[in-house]
């Protein structure tokens, strides 16, 4: 992972591909969003959405998994080439959430982000915030998903004395 001062707006990293099986999208449905059109292929069949669905949080928690895998790759090979590697922090939150279209049984999404904003931390010295859009484009050419999340960024320390 990057530094702060490392870190360019308009900056986009191809994070992944997620297909959403059907038992999949039940399994997730029954731990976490039990709705009739997320469990039973016939109800989603009869539902607005026309075929099994998969649960936004399932399109949103997919994403996360591969931003963080994509995340954990970057500094892995930043490491392997002695580079020091930045910790992030947590993220003060996220706006914009969009379920734009259905994400049915078969479908890949592939997510993509993009750095839209950073600003310094006003309350956190030596930490920026960065600012992201995150959205998943299923395989037809179809955006799924989209979201604006933040995260706090070290600034790299100042070194010499």
């Amino acid at each position: 992972m990057r530094f702060f001062h490392d870190i360019e707006i308009g900056q986009r990293r191809e994070i992944g591909s997620y297909t959403f099986t059907a038992e999949g999208i039940k399994n997730f449905a029954a731990k976490f969003d039990p709705q009739r059109f997320h469990l039973d292929e016939e109800e989603g069949k009869n539902s607005l959405f026309g075929g099994l669905a998969a649960s936004g949080w399932h399109v949103g928690s997919a994403c996360m998994s591969l931003l963080v895998a994509d995340g954990q790759r970057l500094a892995r090979e930043a490491a392997a080439r002695g580079e020091e590697v930045a910790v992030w922090g947590p993220s003060p939150g996220f706006r914009d959430l969009r379920w734009i279209r259905p994400v049915l049984a078969g479908d890949t999404v592939a997510y993509v982000n993009v750095v839209i904003d950073k600003r310094i931390s006003a309350s956190r010295a030596g930490w920026g915030i960065l600012t992201a859009r995150t959205t998943g484009t299923n395989q037809r050419g179809e955006e799924v998903y989209s979201i604006t999340a933040s995260a706090f960024v070290p600034m790299r320390a100042k070194s010499g004395g």
